[in-house]
């Protein structure tokens, strides 16, 4: 079982804490992580890309001149790919890009993807960021004094929704270059008992960035999902 240290805002050390071997600590599977970050670029796309082929561009509709007997190559239409306006070959329709990966893969690739940044050391957990407002310099104190500049920031817990000081802290890691925010939110029914998870956590954003920043509720939660 791996064991983290846990920081205040200061950058101190004030706890440490261990982490489930089976979110963690889970064999890092190369393959699942490449395929997981190829979806998730992939289904970004939009696919609106279009050009007209020989048949759509307008005009064209007679010959530019008789078949033989003028010293020039046989044409059919002005509209022919070879012509200055004249249509594309083979060209670019409206598509969706989009792949598909089951549960089991993509739950694997995130385990693997953290497993990797606590491997590498890249992994920080701070006891809680609160912050009374927005305040861009304060947020990158922070970052500064984990040693975690290019930063991927999860913040939650078992809450239905982020608290303001959560929020403030979101807008203040908002405007600096190579930071990115995200919640992780888990909360239950007390009616049905039924867990409700509000994520921004994913693969491509834990590889991307240099650091993955998370505050210890959000690790009981995520911990609490994907055990």
């Amino acid at each position: 079982m791996a064991s983290v240290s846990v920081y205040n805002m200061d950058g101190k050390e004030v706890e440490k804490i261990d982490l489930g071997d089976s979110v963690f600590a889970a064999p890092i599977n190369e393959h699942l992580l490449h395929k997981a970050v190829t979806l998730q670029l992939a289904n970004k796309r939009q696919g609106t890309q279009k050009a007209k082929t020989r048949s759509e561009v307008r005009g064209g509709g007679r010959k530019p001149w008789r078949q033989k007997g003028t010293g020039h190559a046989r044409q059919g239409s002005i509209r022919a790919p070879q012509w200055t306006g004249g249509g594309v070959v083979f060209a670019p329709t409206p598509r969706d890009y989009g792949t598909k990966m089951n549960h089991k893969e993509k739950v694997a690739a995130l385990k693997s993807a953290l497993s990797a940044k606590v491997k590498d050391e890249r992994l920080f957990v701070i006891d809680e960021m609160s912050f009374d407002e927005p305040k861009t310099a304060k947020m990158n104190e922070v970052l500064s004094k984990l040693g975690a500049n290019k930063a991927f920031i999860v913040l939650g817990g078992n809450t239905e929704t982020p608290s303001d000081a959560q929020k403030n802290a979101a807008l203040s890691a908002r405007n600096i270059q190579g930071v990115r925010s995200t919640y992780f939110l888990r909360s239950e029914d007390k009616d049905t008992g039924k867990a409700t998870v509000t994520s921004g956590l994913n693969v491509y954003d834990i590889l991307k960035y240099d650091a993955l920043v998370i505050e210890k509720n959000a690790i009981k939660a995520i911990e609490e999902v994907y055990a």
